[in-house]
């Protein structure tokens, strides 16, 4: 009998229709090909890899599930298995088509006007614009409702005042859909770069996530035309309903990361002879490995059945809190576990745990901390809010 694949133990290729199974193969051939060979010295340089950007637009993923304007409009399956192979190159390449895609472009599509999307999203789907998402505040974090940005009317404008933290792709970002409260609840507004009174600076010194960029968002007395407000989203389920979008994807992308892992300490261990024998042989190794795979596995599953109900419509917001706070908790395991086996070469930029590892310490913290995951299902299964 034929031996089983370590990152697709279960054989979930073969319940992929063959439009997913071709998306998948194509985005994976980009990886190895284009991301890979820039990704560690990116990472090392603190550098996003710009040059990247026009190849993600011609393969399609941009805006990939939306119809019209230039998107792809294919399935949520498809764009869970862009995000995991995305992620298998790094955590930074799948935050920047995570934030333009279903951060930007989603609520644009959902809630803007005919002259948003006309205007915004071909460009966005080609890579000849890019978004960025405000909402995070310094002193909010998981607290969207403390939110101090605020804008105030001013005859046919809207004048907002305050910052925005921890915003991915914020200094290169064409427009920016910035959330700030009005008298008339949370409401959303497209901001364009250079407007008056803007300004991105970008964080530096980070250890984490340092092949993406992340960026302050500062407002001071920003005139924004009252035709940029999103017509259709009051109140915060409107960031809500996008944040829900953006973690279905990460629940795949952090597989990407997990198996990258697998995949490289599995063939580190066959070939690391210690005591006269490689440590694959050994039963504390193979203990360790034989839990990476049972975890990748089930993740691969939970992710699977999360993307055919999106894609029937049947998809829960706690199912996709469920689902990222299982997925990214699994892939930080992994890598920390796989930096571990990879003995001292594994603290080098030579091996992809440390990095995967730097970066997931990113992910399981941003769109929703554990503990807010958790609360969530919690209130979900008890009728209780403990928030």
């Amino acid at each position: 009998m034929e031996s089983l694949n370590a990152t697709d133990f279960f054989d979930v290729q073969s319940s992929l229709t063959e439009e997913e199974r071709m998306v998948q193969q194509t985005v994976a051939r980009f990886v190895d090909e284009k991301a890979l060979p820039l990704i560690p010295r990116a990472f090392e340089e603190h550098r996003f890899p710009l040059e990247l950007v026009p190849e993600l637009a011609a393969l399609g993923v941009l805006g990939c599930t939306l119809q019209g304007y230039d998107c792809a409009g294919i399935n949520n399956i498809c764009y869970g298995l862009i995000c995991q192979e995305l992620e298998r190159g790094d955590s930074g390449l799948r935050s920047f088509v995570s934030v333009q895609s279903s951060l930007v472009m989603w609520p644009i599509y959902t809630y803007g006007s005919d002259e948003q999307k006309q205007r915004w999203l071909p460009l966005m789907a080609k890579g000849q614009a890019i978004g960025c998402f405000g909402l995070t505040e310094s002193h909010g974090g998981s607290d969207p409702g403390a939110m101090n940005t605020h804008a105030k009317k001013q005859g046919g404008d809207w004048v907002i005042n305050g910052s925005k933290m921890w915003i991915t792709n914020g200094t290169l970002a064409d427009v920016a859909l910035v959330w700030a409260r009005t008298e008339d609840g949370v409401r959303g507004f497209l901001i364009e770069k250079g407007a008056p009174g803007f300004e991105a600076r970008d964080i530096k010194h980070k250890f984490s996530l340092r092949a993406s960029v992340t960026s302050e968002l500062y407002f001071d007395n920003v005139r924004v035309p009252a035709q940029n407000m999103l017509p259709k989203a009051k109140g915060l389920k409107g960031p809500l309903g996008c944040l829900t979008q953006a973690r279905y994807g990460i629940s795949w992308g952090a597989i990407g990361a997990a198996s990258a892992c697998l995949n490289e300490v599995l063939e580190f261990a066959k070939t690391r002879i210690v005591f006269e024998r490689p440590i694959a042989q050994t039963q504390t190794v193979q203990r360790r490995l034989a839990t990476m795979v049972r975890r990748i596995t089930t993740a691969q599953l939970l992710s699977l059945h999360l993307g055919r109900l999106k894609d029937e419509g049947r998809m829960h917001p706690a199912q996709v809190s469920l689902a990222k706070w299982n997925n990214v908790r699994m892939a930080l395991d992994i890598a920390r576990d796989a930096r571990d086996l990879l003995g001292g070469g594994g603290i080098t930029i030579e091996y992809c745990p440390i990095r995967h590892m730097l970066n997931l310490e990113s992910v399981i913290t941003y769109e929703g901390t554990e503990t807010v995951h958790e609360l969530v299902i919690g209130r979900e299964v008890t009728g209780l809010n403990a928030f």
